[in-house]
């Protein structure tokens, strides 16, 4: 099937899905379209029990997507950018050592407690898993994701000092996560870091290349990107010039082996930022770069939400990895608010933290799109049907329960009078 008619499919089942939503459902898009998306799914599997003709050109057209390259190396770098622009910057900066804590030492710790319990209760159910996978297992589902989670918090009302802790932490952490699992897949492929010894310094300093040079390069783009912006005037020409820093940033990342989602997290803070915008862009630039960029993030968010959906078609649900994925909606849920536990602690007094922090932050923090890309990148051998499944589950689990649910459940604990005003439309966090 031809490129330019598998994203002419996607786009006209993503506008007819929003339609449904915002016409009958009127849940948040990001919900409303993953979930009509799935019960399309399911409706054609049903179909197919009179004729299966629309349920192989379903799987044809989804097996013709290559979900992980679409998400990590075309959309990722978009959608950060958009979500990193629109971030309160002032905020984030006084927030920026729990942010960064939660963003490392959170994932890791995270991973090594699911991964843990993974080994332990797989095993007491009959699915034997060596270790190092479920480690891979612990390091794709343990960041949250920045997408799933910018569009959520938007219509859930936490209030804004716990908004830029997640959401902050989200856009971090989602670049560390890939490192910690291409580290990890690395070592369980027998590569770099496999033998121990002095390939054990090899592994951190990839992983530190990978972190805080992505990071560096970031600031570097963001910095050029602003120096470009502030010798011109011409909206036209800066709209261009923001998403040439998104499109060429992330290409050079990749190119300098570098974290390209951390370099776009830091380039976007960078742009976005108040100060930068007071003296580099007239109201004029300023308003077409924000509708420009704000159309690219709900156009790409809606095409993924739906992806995600139609991921189902190429799920393998045996029954003894749906129980997996059910024991794993608890595993994930618990190794969450564990890893938050001492960086809380340590913060809370320091920066007047809201109380149930904790609480609000494990449950708020969802998984998305990511997971299941770094899933899909699995080899077979690497139980990649079960942990597809049992991450599939996770995610489906994550967005719906946990993302319409996350703000009664903050208004319950921290009562309705501390919440923020819902604002229908994108929020720009200034």
């Amino acid at each position: 099937m031809h490129l330019f008619t598998i994203a002419s499919i996607l786009i006209v089942l993503s506008a007819l899905f929003g339609y449904i939503n915002v016409r009958f459902l009127k849940l948040p898009n990001t919900i409303g379209l993953m979930i009509i998306a799935i019960v399309f799914t399911i409706g054609l599997f049903l179909s197919s029990l009179v004729d299966a003709s629309l349920l192989h050109m379903a799987e044809n057209l989804v097996a013709q997507i290559d979900f992980q390259a679409v998400l990590l190396d075309i959309m990722l770098g978009f959608l950060l950018f958009a979500g990193a622009m629109h971030t309160n910057f002032d905020q984030l900066k006084v927030q920026r050592w729990p942010v960064l804590v939660f963003a490392t030492v959170g994932v890791l710790t995270s991973t090594f407690i699911v991964a843990g319990f993974t080994y332990y209760i797989f095993s007491a159910i009959g699915l034997s898993v060596a270790f190092i996978h479920c480690l891979l297992f612990g390091a794709l589902i343990s960041p949250t994701d920045p997408i799933a989670v910018l569009g959520i918090m938007k219509k859930a009302g936490v209030p804004k000092i716990l908004e830029t802790k997640i959401v902050g932490e989200s856009l971090f952490n989602d670049g560390v996560g890939v490192v910690v699992f291409l580290t990890i897949m690395s070592i369980a492929a027998g590569g770099q870091g496999a033998h121990g010894g002095s390939d054990v310094s090899s592994v951190m300093m990839l992983f530190g290349q990978e972190v805080i040079g992505g990071i560096v390069f970031g600031g570097i783009i963001g910095y050029l990107t602003f120096k470009l912006l502030k010798s011109i005037d011409d909206y036209e020409i800066e709209v261009m010039i923001t998403l040439a820093c998104v499109m060429g940033g992330y290409v050079f990342a990749h190119y300098l082996h570098l974290s390209a989602p951390l370099a776009i997290v830091v380039a976007g803070l960078i742009v976005g930022n108040d100060t930068v915008r007071d003296s580099a862009m007239s109201n004029t630039t300023e308003m077409f770069v924000d509708r420009f960029w704000e159309l690219v993030d709900i156009l790409l968010n809606a095409l993924l939400f739906v992806l995600i959906g139609l991921e189902l078609l190429v799920v393998n649900f045996q029954m003894d990895y749906i129980t997996a994925g059910l024991i794993s909606i608890v595993t994930v849920l618990l190794a969450r608010y564990l890893s938050l536990l001492v960086p809380v602690a340590i913060f809370a007094k320091k920066l007047e933290f809201m109380p149930h922090t904790t609480k609000i932050m494990a449950w708020g923090g969802l998984r998305g799109g990511i997971s299941i890309a770094l899933a899909l990148s699995l080899p077979e051998e690497m139980n990649r049907d079960l942990f597809l499944t049992t991450t599939y589950i996770v995610v489906v689990f994550s967005i719906i329960v946990q993302g319409l649910s996350i703000g009664k459940l903050t208004a319950r604990l921290i009562g309705k009078e501390m919440m923020q005003p819902i604002v229908e439309g994108p929020g720009h966090g200034h």
